[in-house]
């Protein structure tokens, strides 16, 4: 479908947060009559946001029951959140339309941005997806890239989007040539409405995420493989081997497939010492960017300047200030076990953590025996809704934990309200020496507003320690 096309259909666009936003400047841009739905209250709303919806001049219905009006619409552009079955089952679909392939007169076509994007992009995607480290290796990849063009004065751009967030793709969709390169972060929401893949797929740790939207980890797993299923033998798969998921993802599709893992060596390339990044995950992440540095031809120096001049991205493992002779490292964008587990293991000095926030269905016993078995941590901070599933890991594997400042037993603190009671509570086992880390493993919601408002108190509140 070209976009001409959309000219002559009734159009909707479900949900207006970022990407749908997004979408609707893009159709409103080119032309297209559209009406736009969002499953909020219209009350809900704060004033300025009503009055940028009133601004955009098309119909909008508004409510939990929204969905319910689309019978009659031809086709609609979803945000990542929405599944089909929060459209309903009374809506007919076109022709297998989750998965995009084909279109039916009989039933509305789903799109979405990523979808529309991939399949109008001009230019070469370089897509990036795994649990965690998808931002960090997309952005060392577009740095290289970046590097290459600035050291051998090329002329196409790069552009870094996707769920990184700072620049949406139909945003640039337009201004796109040919020779551009686009790095694409990519979240399971994201591909599993693709007809095509990537001319580069880097597939990262693939553990398990998204359990409270996806039905299980299978249909998380099966939701990221459209990465290098439609993969042909002119593209490529950079795979972490030391997952089996991200294995099995990567071994779809016709592409070559470049594999890494912790192992790999890097000194050909660089010293591992002199990175700005901490943490043997981050390695992962470098060891991914430099594969697509490496396909793409670009020489080790150019690579290598660009990696070792990386500092890293704010709210993931992102050092803050050293007060007091206390460093503080805020990894809020951490929301699973596992990427809290690659945190806490990045440091041998004395460790004070900060773990819990809202669920997402975590099994957090891997976490517990993390706790358990790295001697250098000396007290856990637990808060929100997670705290007991998290305090009761830990306890089953550590031998009468007690919150207690210092010793040889580990000090268990819980019930802070908010992030001024965990300074307090920092301050009562903290000495010279000793690391404090924001690495919750959990969502943020509850007593933050987001992951961004959680590290960002975080950090207000480091300057007054």
């Amino acid at each position: 479908m070209e976009i001409k096309d959309l000219q002559r259909k009734l159009v909707a666009v479900l949900g207006y947060g970022q990407e749908g936003k997004a979408v609707t400047s893009y159709l409103i841009k080119h032309g297209i009559k559209l009406v736009l739905f969002d499953q909020k209250s219209w009350k809900d709303w704060d004033e300025i946001e009503k009055l940028e919806i009133r601004k955009l001049g098309v119909n909008f219905i508004f409510g939990p029951d929204c969905f319910k009006e689309l019978k009659g619409f031809d086709a609609a552009f979803r945000s990542p959140g929405i599944k089909l079955s929060d459209i309903g089952p009374n809506i007919p679909l076109g022709h297998n339309a989750f998965k995009g392939r084909g279109e039916s007169s009989a039933g509305m076509t789903i799109s979405s941005q990523t979808k529309w994007f991939f399949e109008h992009c001009p230019c070469k995607i370089i897509g990036v997806t795994g649990t965690k480290g998808k931002g960090t290796t997309a952005s060392l990849i577009s740095e290289i890239l970046k590097m290459q063009c600035q050291i051998s004065n090329f002329k196409f751009q790069i552009h870094l989007t996707g769920n990184i967030g700072k620049i949406q793709p139909l945003e640039i969709l337009d201004e796109l040539k040919p020779d551009d390169y686009v790095v694409y972060e990519l979240s399971s929401f994201q591909l599993q409405d693709l007809t095509q893949s990537p001319h580069i797929a880097v597939v990262l740790m693939v553990t398990s995420e998204h359990l409270d939207y996806h039905t299980d980890q299978k249909e998380y797993v099966d939701a990221k493989s459209a990465i290098t299923r439609l993969q042909t033998a002119d593209d490529f798969a950079v795979i972490n081997s030391d997952y089996p998921n991200s294995v099995k993802i990567g071994e779809l599709g016709k592409g070559k497939k470049v594999y890494f893992n912790r192992q790999t060596e890097l000194s050909d390339i660089l010293e591992t010492k002199d990175l700005q990044l901490r943490g043997a995950h981050n390695l992962e992440n470098v060891r991914a960017a430099v594969s697509v540095g490496k396909i793409l031809g670009i020489p080790d120096d150019i690579i290598r300047k660009a990696v070792m001049g990386f500092k890293g991205l704010e709210h993931r493992l992102e050092f803050v200030a050293e007060k007091n002779g206390v460093k503080f490292y805020n990894d809020s964008f951490s929301t699973t076990p596992e990427t809290a587990i690659a945190a806490i293991e990045a440091f041998i000095e004395p460790e004070i953590l900060i773990l819990g926030g809202s669920s997402k269905n975590s099994d957090f016993t891997e976490l517990g025996k993390t706790i358990a078995a790295k001697k250098n941590i000396k007290a856990v901070i637990l808060i929100g809704q997670e705290a007991g599933k998290i305090k009761s890991a830990i306890k089953t594997l550590t031998p009468n934990p007690s919150p207690r400042g210092r010793g040889e037993t580990l000090a268990i603190l819980e019930g802070a309200k908010n992030m001024a009671e965990i300074f307090e509570q920092i301050k009562s086992v903290a000495a010279p020496g000793d690391v404090v880390l924001l690495s919750p493993a959990c969502a943020s919601f509850g007593m933050f507003k987001s992951y961004v408002d959680r590290g960002n108190q975080f950090k207000d509140a480091v300057k007054s320690f």
